[in-house]
């Protein structure tokens, strides 16, 4: 199947999250990130833009009653830039993530611009 939009994975941000997960965790997060990359439309159920934000985006990943969200946005094109993650435990995202995540953003594109 032909990949609808390519991910890149910021610095070390995700791979960290990632690492720290159990097997069964890291495999759902795969299945859902090959559905970022192949779907035309992604079910907002996996996918979905952050109110009040500009141009953030969350995957989100459920195992059992475990919910995890990753952050990402677009650049270029079909270029989805992937930050970082978190077990998300109450129903609102935590500030001080969101805050990473907006961050991060700030810091790819200062970086992008350097080059």
């Amino acid at each position: 199947m032909e990949n609808k939009r390519e991910l890149f994975f910021f610095k070390d941000y995700f791979k960290d999250f990632y690492k720290e997960q159990p097997w069964k965790v890291q495999k759902k997060i795969l299945w859902t990130l090959k559905l970022v990359e192949t779907l035309n439309q992604i079910p907002e159920i996996y996918f979905k833009h952050l109110e009040g934000t500009e141009g953030l985006y969350e995957i989100r990943v459920a195992v059992g009653s475990n919910i995890f969200r990753i952050f990402c946005f677009f650049d270029k094109n079909n270029l989805v830039v992937i930050g970082n993650g978190f077990q998300k435990k109450t129903q609102k995202t935590p500030t001080q993530q969101l805050e990473r995540a907006i961050k991060i953003k700030q810091e790819y594109y200062e970086q992008d611009e350097s080059y």
